[in-house]
């Protein structure tokens, strides 16, 4: 079993990823009732937060049906995190984690993010920080290096054992690869083969079927997968992955029913949450994700994205329903035939 502390997460648990402006409350929701063991916020400026930040201070909000769900925290100051992890815990969530990951500008060239491995004694001193500002376990997400030169990401998964993080999330790749080439996993083996290394190792990056969570499980060893940009618009990659490492067999693509109401409620959440015009309109960059394969549905789409009414928007997601009756969906795995509407 892998346990974070007293969270116990099963034999092989999937991770839902923290991805800024898109793994909210709606989206955890889908993503959990479709088989993630683990979910984390949109990552939480610590200065956004200390500053009471309406955006900031909403991204803390977290509900039961989501639990073991972590809050992501990120900065640059020691003090600013320490007492932007006080804050947060007192939001109740399961943990903590820091981003050490992010590669975008905005977030590292503050010194946040993916920066902070320029500089690993401030990042144990930073860690050790939010670890002693709390009674929740920390976790960490960060990535390989700061470039293909300083590859340090053994040193720090000792360093940060070392001050006391429960489990470590590792992105294969470094902040200067942003996210392309391929995802180098070999590192994130050699980590979990580290036999001073006792916390989970969670392995993130490119995976986005059955099969690679399958072979990447036997052939680097980890404890679990994070799941970042295959579950966008596709949350059902979960379950697809727990039954083919339970069985060897594929599930089913998601009929079209499924894909509509998946849909429908991503949106009504993000209305209630968020409100009619914000959950609106950040519901649109979803649709092409939900949708995606379908054969001529830029007119759909177009329908989706410029409505600002909802019942509007509703009704035009039960024409695809009835208008995409008999086509090819994909799945994560491989293509299927779709017979029609139940």
């Amino acid at each position: 079993m892998v346990k974070i502390g007293n969270i116990d997460l099963g034999e092989f648990p999937l991770l839902l990823a923290p991805m800024e402006d898109v793994s909210d409350p709606p989206f955890r929701q889908v993503c959990k009732e479709n088989g993630a063991d683990m979910m984390y916020t949109e990552f939480v400026s610590s200065e956004g937060l200390i500053r009471n930040a309406a955006k900031s201070v909403q991204k803390l909000d977290i509900f039961e049906y989501e639990r073991p769900v972590g809050i992501q925290l990120f900065g640059s100051d020691v003090e600013t995190m320490a007492e932007c992890t006080r804050i947060a815990t007192k939001a109740h969530p399961d943990l903590i984690d820091i981003n050490y990951g992010c590669p975008v500008k905005k977030v590292a060239c503050r010194g946040a993010g993916a920066a902070l491995l320029q500089d690993i004694p401030l990042m144990a001193r930073m860690t050790e920080a939010v670890v002693k500002a709390t009674h929740l376990p920390v976790t960490v997400k960060t990535r390989l290096g700061w470039d293909e030169a300083t590859k340090n990401i053994e040193e720090v998964a000792e360093r940060l054992q070392d001050v006391g993080i429960q489990a470590l999330s590792i992105h294969g790749r470094t902040r200067a690869q942003l996210y392309k080439g391929e995802a180098d996993w070999r590192l994130i083996a050699k980590v979990k083969e580290n036999q001073r290394i006792k916390i989970p190792i969670f392995g993130n990056g490119d995976i986005d079927s059955p099969e690679k969570a399958m072979e990447y499980k036997n052939r680097f060893g980890i404890d679990g997968i994070m799941i970042g940009r295959a579950a966008i618009g596709y949350p059902w990659i979960f379950n697809e992955i727990k039954h083919f490492l339970a069985t060897g067999e594929y599930l089913d693509a998601p009929t079209m029913i499924q894909r509509v109401a998946a849909a429908k409620q991503h949106l009504m959440f993000s209305v209630q949450w968020k409100g009619p015009v914000l959950g609106i309109l950040e519901m649109r960059r979803h649709y092409s994700n939900y949708f995606k394969g379908l054969p001529h549905f830029k007119e759909f789409r177009m329908k989706l994205v410029q409505s600002m009414e909802l019942d509007e928007i509703l009704e035009t997601m039960d024409i695809i329903l009835k208008e995409f009756d008999g086509v090819i969906l994909e799945t994560k795995a491989k293509v299927v035939a779709y017979g029609g509407i139940d």
